[in-house]
């Protein structure tokens, strides 16, 4: 269990996936996702398992929610700058989460 200033750490973020490129070297296949969270973060980049579900043209332009204050992870010769939040489904593949409506890069999820 985690108390409630614990989660208060975790600073998620709405942004707005602006690059979306192929990721041939990841081990599982995924994209390199670059997400613009507004002025004040700007933007990131983050490796994503989700080429079964979503096609590169139609992530361009989709808002995400991702957790912006992690350390950056190495996931091979990438460097991964945000964790875009997802949902595991009945088969195992990843569906994004995103806001019911678009709101502007850099909302506060809370």
């Amino acid at each position: 269990m985690i108390n409630w200033s614990d989660f208060e750490k975790i600073d998620m973020r709405v942004g707005t996936i602006v690059k979306v490129e192929e990721f041939p070297e990841a081990r599982k296949p995924a994209y390199i996702l670059t997400i613009d969270f507004g002025l004040e973060i700007g933007t990131k980049k983050s490796s994503a398992q989700i080429t079964t579900l979503y096609n590169k043209k139609r992530l361009k332009g989709e808002q995400v929610i991702a957790v912006v204050n992690f350390q950056p992870k190495q996931i091979g010769p990438f460097m991964s700058e945000c964790l875009v939040m997802g949902i595991y489904n009945e088969s195992e593949e990843v569906v994004l989460l995103r806001p019911q409506r678009e709101t502007m890069n850099g909302c506060k999820v809370g």
